[in-house]
């Protein structure tokens, strides 16, 4: 316990002290004078008490009270959603696939934009776009109004890449440029980050660049989790590339291995509306932070209760309360 005002501690005891010698004093002198009357005589229990009770209770209250005026405060470990969310957007030409209505990637952005809105501002949130390479569109912060002008301004080109989308992701979150090491060679040193995790949306058709399972293995070891969003359907669709025909569907094996191997979970969604609905499943990491706690209301009002049962035991049993 810590308090805001600690000389009033000081304060406290003194006035307590000065106030218990003050009744001892006026006791020992209402003894001798009632001696002296020829009233002196040995109290009953009963009687010792109804005489002394009323006037201990407000003593005890007095330093409780002063206590209070200090501002004393306790520490809690208070659990709450907190850390860095990376959302990272496949932005492949697969994602203009419409087995998944508008189309897979305007059904992603309605679904991360709704996840954003719902993220208290203690979630820091940042977006990537993957294709053939990977770039940090939005630096995770707080200001959550511009994650949700970046996932707007997403369009599809290219392939896909999900490893290097993993690679990148890594280095916004540790501060370092990540590569996946020569065969043979230690994984590079990344500290350990577990309050970060990434949310992947894709349709998992990996095209090309580093591997995958490799990058989701170095995510592992830093305590980063990543939780795969599936995007489309097992049933497919065509898209137009450079005028050709092209026939993609949601492959969720490699989405399913990336999150597994690093604790996270994959989480389907076959349409728009089951989309949206996903992303409220996407488990975010609980911390656990220290708060000051002020418990000024509580001494007081403990106080101010031993005050109150004092002066009715006072005025019921003696006429008066002090």
């Amino acid at each position: 316990m810590s308090f805001l005002y600690p000389a009033l501690l000081a304060v406290a005891l003194l006035v307590t002290v000065a106030a218990v010698f003050a009744y001892v004093r006026i006791q020992r002198q209402r003894t001798a004078a009632l001696a002296r009357a020829g009233f002196a005589g040995v109290p009953t229990r009963r009687a010792a008490v109804r005489r002394h009770l009323p006037y201990v209770l407000i003593l005890i209250a007095l330093p409780i009270l002063l206590v209070g005026l200090a501002r004393p405060q306790a520490e809690v470990t208070v659990p709450r959603v907190s850390g860095t969310v990376l959302l990272a957007f496949d932005v492949s030409n697969s994602m203009k696939a419409d087995d998944v209505q508008p189309t897979r990637l305007a059904a992603a952005q309605a679904a991360a934009k709704e996840f954003v809105d719902d993220q208290p501002s203690t979630v820091d949130v940042g977006v990537l776009v993957f294709g053939d390479q990977a770039l940090l569109t939005q630096a995770p912060s707080d200001d959550h109004q511009a994650a949700l002008a970046a996932i707007s301004r997403l369009s599809p080109s290219g392939g896909t890449s999900l490893g290097q989308a993993i690679l990148v992701a890594l280095g916004t979150i540790t501060g370092k440029t990540i590569a996946l090491p020569e065969e043979g060679a230690a994984p590079p040193e990344l500290g350990y980050w577990p309050s970060a995790t990434i949310v992947v949306f894709s349709d998992g058709q990996e095209t090309g660049g580093p591997d995958v399972v490799a990058a989701a293995e170095l995510a592992a070891a830093a305590g980063v989790r990543i939780q795969t969003v599936g995007v489309g359907t097992e049933r497919g669709s065509t898209v137009e590339v450079d005028g050709f025909q092209l026939g993609t569907a949601l492959d969720p094996t490699l989405l399913t291995t990336v999150a597994q191997t690093t604790g996270g979970a994959y989480l389907p969604a076959g349409d728009a509306a089951t989309l949206t609905d996903t992303t409220k499943d996407i488990d975010l990491r609980l911390t656990a932070e220290k708060e000051p706690l002020e418990l000024t209301a509580p001494f007081a009002g403990a106080a101010l209760l031993l005050l109150m049962l004092g002066a009715v035991l006072g005025s019921r049993w003696h006429g008066r309360i002090i």
